[in-house]
């Protein structure tokens, strides 16, 4: 596992690195399809998946360490009630790796579903809605109540 967490790191230096490179060189609006940007994005995806995995084969959590949050410590904190006209929509895909020879691996996908969540945040908040979480999870639904009555995977019944 620790090894991944290194590969992820170095990654994401490299990453880092070379986003701000190609940004300079051609601008902002370049950098985002830029192929260099986009490889080290996809390796920085695999590896998230690879690390899920490592950690759900190892110790059997589903950690959610590729989802991103932004904390407003202006903002009043959200509340939830009659008044509100607030709900939950999901999206699911079931994918398989495509055939014949390719550098794709069902590892990516994670990272690529990821992305396009992020893009659907920014176009919903572009669009005047309110978005109080979201995530990308892999082989199960994300879930954004807190049920302490239910039972994990594999605990106790």
């Amino acid at each position: 596992m620790h090894a991944t967490v290194d590969a992820l790191a170095a990654a994401l230096h490299e990453y880092v690195e070379t986003a701000a490179g190609v940004r300079a060189e051609f601008g902002a609006s370049e950098a985002d399809e830029d192929p260099r940007v986009l490889a080290l994005e996809g390796r920085v995806s695999t590896l998230n998946a690879r690390l899920y995995d490592l950690l759900h084969a190892g110790l059997g959590m589903h950690s959610e360490l590729t989802g991103m949050s932004w904390e407003d410590e202006t903002a009043a904190p959200p509340t939830s009630g009659e008044d509100e006209d607030t709900d939950e929509f999901h999206l699911g895909f079931v994918v398989s790796v495509p055939g014949g020879p390719t550098d794709q691996t069902i590892d990516a996908v994670l990272g690529i579903v990821d992305n396009g969540g992020a893009e659907i945040v920014e176009r919903l908040l572009e669009s005047g809605f309110s978005v109080e979480g979201w995530g990308a999870a892999r082989g199960a639904p994300v879930t954004f109540e807190d049920d302490e009555d239910s039972d994990d995977e594999g605990g106790p019944a």
